[in-house]
């Protein structure tokens, strides 16, 4: 698939003169302008390049940890299924991002407390897999050596 970084690129601009979203919370689903991005990183979609995202961490008022989120099915484990608004979406835990709330277009909701402390948990036990460990996704223990 062919990618558009150079209409990406002129919205960038734009974005980037956006004022930042006034009160983004923990929590919050938003329609985010995530852009084009390389590899396997996930793409925003339509004129504004944008997907939802879930505020997994706020640092202040200008910067958060995102987490992306897909309504493609996938039954692995760092893709944790939730409902919102009687649809299935899947927050993309291995995706999660620092963004600028410049990017931020418009806030769906909220995620309820309990699911959203069980994407915490599962992110930070996969954010704390040890240097010689694999995780759970990868098969279990290493067997590269360390070097």
């Amino acid at each position: 698939m062919e990618k558009d970084f150079d209409k990406w690129n002129e919205k960038k601009k734009q974005v980037h003169e956006n004022r930042d979203a006034p009160g983004v919370h923990q929590r919050e689903v938003w329609w985010i302008s995530f852009g084009v991005n390389i590899g396997v990183e996930i793409d925003g979609k339509n004129d504004t390049f944008e997907r939802p995202g879930i505020v997994l961490r706020k640092f202040n008022n200008d910067m958060v940890w995102v987490i992306p989120v897909t309504s493609r099915e996938k039954q692995l484990p760092f893709y944790i299924q939730f409902a919102f608004a009687e649809t299935e979406y899947w927050a993309v835990l291995t995706q999660v991002r620092m963004l600028s709330t410049k990017r931020f277009l418009r806030k769906i909701g909220m995620i309820p407390k309990e699911r959203f402390s069980e994407m915490q948990k599962t992110f930070a036990n996969f954010a704390l897999v040890q240097e010689n460990e694999r995780s759970p996704a990868q098969g279990g223990a290493s067997r590269r050596p360390k070097p």
